[in-house]
């Protein structure tokens, strides 16, 4: 039989990690600038940016870009350097990480994303597959 007064206590409880959520999506500072400038010249109020995806081209899915008037029920919301966009919840699993940019360049003008998730690209850099 042990004496209650030689037993030693338990060790207590570590406290529980504090879960930092992590944005679906960031956004270089060129792409806010051009969503902002986007946004600015429509006729209407948008509650930002919705990005989802589709299928198309010859490596499976593309990225879709549209004015979102209102926020849909289940989609995933960024705000990130003053601008809002939208995710379509059937686009997060495919989209999670990914930085989404704009460029300008000679050959070439427009969004741009850099998607960890991708495992490959079509030659003409339409579509992906992950």
């Amino acid at each position: 039989m042990t004496d209650a007064a030689t037993t030693p206590a338990p060790a207590p409880a570590a406290p529980p990690k504090a879960r930092i959520k992590r944005q679906a999506m960031t956004l270089t500072d060129a792409a806010a600038a051009r969503v902002k400038a986007l946004l600015d010249k429509r006729d209407k109020p948008s509650a930002g940016i919705r990005i989802g995806v589709r299928t198309k081209g010859c490596s499976g899915l593309s990225y879709t870009l549209e004015y979102a008037d209102e926020r849909g029920r289940f989609d995933e919301v960024v705000e990130d350097k003053g601008v809002t966009i939208l995710i379509d919840p059937k686009a997060s699993m495919f989209i999670l990480g990914t930085e989404m940019d704009y460029v300008e360049e000679k050959m070439e003008t427009g969004f741009r994303f850099n998607n960890p998730n991708e495992k490959g690209r079509c030659g003409c850099g339409e579509s992906f597959h992950v």
